[in-house]
């Protein structure tokens, strides 16, 4: 049995169906089954990452755990923090027991000293991982271009200008869900691969070129932008989502994401 966690997300929905196509039978770990209608053939296991105590019994039977989850942005104590450090850990005390497989999607760059609150709580996810004792695979990528394409849609308004915050020239290296899910099947799949990190290639750009594809062929949008000086404000307004979002896209305006690929052994 493979228990998926965030398994029914953009992502995870596109991991699980790989996995059910092959016959294989899998568990989606979700806080309400009403999220997981649309994955006919899984298995349902109700919990949150962020209560270890709903987890043990979802590892019943399992061999492999896969955490997709991620605490980004969400509702009430839905943080980085929470899910991505905490509940990863959370997930690695519970497989202990099973000496499952664990897989973890973590994030091209993840430091423990990166400006990025995510990827600092993604480093220290690995480093729990790596000295569990259990083995492992651990599969990182860059931004989901389709996330953010469908991000700067949404904020085209009447305008049909896209909103960027802040210059938007920085490059930064965006991912493709299903180059992602691919690396995920494989880091679940393979044996050759645990113990090893899998880096997904990406297309680096900046926010105003992939905003300017939105547009009609030889008309490419022109964004609107949000200055640095007010997501500064916003940054600065405390623990909330809409601070941590701003504090990330002053982190993505301005910090060096260099283009990254290919696939590294794990120390």
């Amino acid at each position: 049995m493979i228990l998926v966690a965030g398994g029914t997300g953009r992502l995870g929905t596109v991991v699980v169906r790989r996995l059910l196509d092959e016959g294989r039978a899998v568990r989606v770990l979700t806080r309400d089954a009403a999220r997981a209608v649309h994955l006919s053939g899984v298995d349902v296991a109700v919990g949150d990452v962020r209560d270890a105590g709903t987890l043990p019994g979802a590892m019943e039977g399992v061999t492999t755990v896969v955490s997709l989850v991620q605490g980004f942005a969400g509702p009430g104590r839905v943080t980085p923090e929470s899910v991505d450090r905490d509940g990863n850990a959370h997930l690695v005390d519970a497989a202990a027991p099973t000496g499952a497989h664990v897989v973890l999607m973590s994030v091209l760059g993840a430091a423990p000293d990166h400006p990025m609150e995510l990827f600092r709580m993604k480093a220290a996810a690995e480093s729990r991982l790596r000295g569990s004792g259990l083995p492992w695979t651990i599969v990182r990528a860059g931004a989901f271009l389709e996330l953010y394409r469908e991000m700067l849609q949404r904020t085209s308004g009447r305008s049909g200008r896209p909103l960027v915050f802040g210059r938007g020239d920085n490059p930064i290296v965006f991912a493709a869900v299903d180059d992602v899910a691919e690396a995920v099947h494989r880091a679940v799949v393979d044996p050759a691969v645990r113990g090893t990190v899998l880096e997904v290639p990406g297309r680096t750009c900046t926010m105003n070129q992939l905003a300017s594809t939105l547009g009609t062929p030889g008309r490419p949008m022109r964004p609107r932008h949000v200055p640095r000086a007010v997501l500064r404000v916003l940054a600065a307004a405390g623990p909330t989502t809409p601070a941590r979002m701003a504090r990330a896209a002053l982190v993505m305006d301005s910090h060096p994401f260099a283009d990254r690929g290919g696939e590294a052994t794990a120390t």
